[in-house]
């Protein structure tokens, strides 16, 4: 299947002008890394990179709490440390699974591209 897409990929870069097979090419796969900084560049990257720093001080309280549920043996202390650990891995969870969803979201938006750039080239070569 891999060597059916990149034979794919070949024949509609050769129908390509040399701008257009540039563009085809940035609308390729990107790495974990490639697809975080996409999310925190969009236009709600302002959002991203509020949520990305309260995850952070959100890990940091989580720690706090953790060590503090392992220092006491007091009862109700122990329950208290250990809702407040539930509730930041809960915050942390929901924080992640919306990059998450950012990414996909970028995700579906470069393969619309490419179908629209392949419909356009074959549009282009029936109208000829």
């Amino acid at each position: 299947m891999k060597k059916q897409e990149e034979k794919i990929d070949e024949l509609i870069k050769e129908a390509l002008s040399a701008e257009e097979a540039k563009f085809y090419d940035e609308l390729g796969e990107q790495n974990l890394i490639g697809k975080l900084g996409e999310v925190h560049k969009g236009k709600t990257g302002w959002l991203a990179s509020i949520m990305t720093v309260m995850h952070v001080i959100i890990f940091v309280v989580f720690i706090f709490c953790t060590v503090r549920f392992f220092n006491t043996d007091v009862t109700n202390e122990l329950i208290k440390w250990a809702s407040a650990g539930f509730l930041c891995m809960i915050f942390m969870g929901m924080m992640k699974l919306y990059i998450w969803m950012q990414m996909d979201k970028n995700d579906i938006l470069r393969e619309l591209k490419r179908l629209e750039l392949q419909v356009s080239v074959l549009s282009h070569k029936t109208d000829k």
